[in-house]
């Protein structure tokens, strides 16, 4: 196992030389890679929702892990939302399994032999791109970080939604300057609605022209902080090894309890190259 050091900083790809990242890639050979979307969530939330989280979430694992983190990749496949919102943009399914293929490739020729990739996008379409990249022999990972058991932080919901209670308390507490919570509209739906929009088979589900499932007006920053602190803590431990006290030190004794306590068992990859699903 690879010995792990926190950085100051988040080690992004971007920013560095060639040698640097070939150094790095020598003494940690994983990449994290924050894969994201540019859709509506409302009339309250900005387009960039899933990326904002998707990020945020790739600089703190950095940090914690002290793993290289690739830049982002800011489109995935969109829900269907009838009219068009202005400024929303989204590739195909094969599409986005092909940029993925063509980036996971060309970082495997540089050293990486393990691959995460994180997503706050829950599109089914979405997540069978990620979940059906090929190498030609490195370990791939797809963290789904709403797959992350949160209901007992809620209020209103029992999961997870759509420009819900977990998406705004989340940029509430990320970004607030982009929430507009005058605006949020409360949408509830059954399950099983919910499930086939995720499958994008519920064109218009009567509710906001922007898909809003669930009840953003039961946002709180602080929800939004126990939310990413547990999501964090269980990406960080159970998917990159991250020791819990180092977690916990970073987030803060007082606000972290709950948010290291793994639940989930993750397999051995695969020797050909197929993606695990790893479900924190």
């Amino acid at each position: 196992m690879t010995d792990q050091l926190p950085a100051a900083r988040p080690r992004r790809l971007k920013d560095m030389w060639p040698e640097d990242v070939r150094a790095l890639l020598r003494a940690d050979p994983r990449l994290l890679v924050p894969v994201g979307a540019c859709e509506p969530h409302g009339r309250h939330l900005p387009l960039g929702c899933d990326s904002i989280i998707a990020e945020r979430l790739a600089d703190d694992l950095s940090r914690l892990s002290g793993v290289l983190r690739a830049p982002t990749v800011e489109y995935g496949v969109n829900a269907p939302h009838g009219d068009p919102a202005a400024g929303s943009a989204g590739v195909r399914k094969k599409t986005l399994h092909r940029l993925l293929n063509d980036l996971l490739s060309s970082w495997e020729g540089c050293g990486v032999r393990e691959f995460v990739l994180l997503t706050a996008h829950a599109h089914d379409p979405h997540q069978e791109a990620l979940a059906t990249v090929v190498t030609g022999g490195a370990r791939v990972r797809v963290v789904d970080v709403f797959a992350v058991d949160v209901h007992d932080l809620l209020h209103g919901q029992d999961e997870p939604m759509h420009a819900d209670e977990v998406d705004t308390s989340l940029l509430l507490h990320l970004a607030p300057e982009l929430v507009r919570v005058d605006r949020a509209e409360d949408y509830m739906v059954e399950r099983a609605a919910l499930r086939r929009f995720r499958q994008g088979r519920l064109k218009d589900h009567g509710g906001s022209a922007l898909t809003v499932l669930g009840r953003p007006t039961l946002a709180t920053e602080a929800t939004g902080r126990a939310l990413y602190h547990r999501i964090l803590g269980r990406v960080a431990t159970r998917v990159l090894d991250v020791p819990h006290e180092r977690v916990a030190e970073y987030l803060g004794a007082a606000t972290s309890e709950g948010a290291v306590t793994p639940t989930v068992t993750l397999t051995a990859g695969p020797p050909d190259g197929a993606p695990d699903e790893a479900r924190p």
